[in-house]
């Protein structure tokens, strides 16, 4: 029998790749969804995160637990009532996965759960980022902290818990890269503020290939940096987009007084430098399909040389 693994957030962008990637594996996958849905080839189980209620079965066959579940941070802007929502969406929905666990006596192989490298804050410039690094106090840090918490409380139940800092995912079904490579693709491409921020991004296959090695290595525990091996600036970032789609680059940068009048408190993670090491994960072992920018933008622009 194969190994069923169930994903919460698993129609997001990650969790529909993850799926795919499971699936081609072998594993069965089941997944939680507010409403009842018929989807081929996967077991859709109901849950009502403000309820606390969650279909009899979901946890209790599951071998395995993925959890992506968490409302978007760039999806709105960040009234007080959003915040909580991108709050709430993260630890409830872990507080009734371990509500689950302890009611029923069913423990999971492993537990792995998102968190984001917003943890370090928004800009820390230069400096090399590790899993030991300080903390910041920023909204988005404090979105990861207590993520990361909720997590832990499934740690205190005895099952292995790894939590995945992830970077910017790289994808060209939507988020980040979409974003930002809308104006290249018209022609009008530019770096954001200075373009001298790091951004550290990891391939979407690369991330879901990295929570299928968290999930199946039993050596693995606790916090790692889901990131690639080479973070690029901004501006090398906007630069091979526009070499890979073969689009000219547009001059000057876009200044950042008018990025925080379009997507407005959100700016500052688009401005901020984050740069972030993958040596922990690496030394677990885990290996790059897409190590280089060049290679991961070939492959999600579907183009050659």
């Amino acid at each position: 029998m194969s190994a069923k693994v169930l994903i919460t957030g698993g129609t997001g962008l990650v969790g529909n790749r993850l799926t795919e990637l499971l699936q081609q594996k072998g594993y069965q996958v089941s997944i939680v969804s507010r409403k009842k849905e018929n989807i081929p080839n996967l077991t859709v189980y109901q849950w009502d995160v403000r309820k606390q209620y969650i279909e009899p079965g979901a946890v209790e066959s599951a071998d395995y637990i993925i959890h992506l579940a968490g409302a978007g941070v760039a999806d709105e802007r960040w009234t007080d009532e959003r915040k909580k929502e991108i709050i709430e969406s993260r630890t409830e929905s872990a507080r009734l996965i371990h509500d689950t666990i302890q009611k029923t006596g069913h423990k999971p192989k492993a537990f792995v759960s998102a968190s984001g490298i917003s943890i370090y804050g928004d800009d820390r410039g230069d400096e090399l980022l590790t899993e030991t690094s300080s903390y910041a106090s920023t909204f988005l840090a404090e979105v990861s902290k207590v993520w990361e918490a909720s997590a832990q409380t499934i740690a205190d139940l005895g099952i292995r818990t790894v939590m995945l800092r992830i970077g910017i995912v790289l994808s060209d079904k939507g988020g980040a890269l979409v974003k930002m490579t809308a104006p290249v693709k018209l022609g009008v491409g530019a770096a954001l503020g200075s373009g001298k921020q790091w951004t550290s991004w990891i391939h979407i296959d690369d991330l879901c290939r990295m929570i299928i090695h968290a999930m199946e290595n039993e050596q693995l525990q606790g916090a790692y940096n889901a990131v690639g091996p080479h973070p690029d600036t901004n501006k090398e970032l906007i630069r091979v987009a526009a070499q890979t789609l073969k689009r000219p680059l547009f001059l000057p940068n876009v200044p950042a007084f008018a990025l925080k009048l379009l997507v407005g408190q959100l700016a500052e993670t688009v401005l901020g430098s984050l740069k972030i090491s993958n040596q922990k994960i690496a030394q677990t072992g885990f290996t790059y399909q897409f190590p280089d920018l060049s290679a991961a933008l070939k492959d999600l622009f579907h183009t050659s040389d």
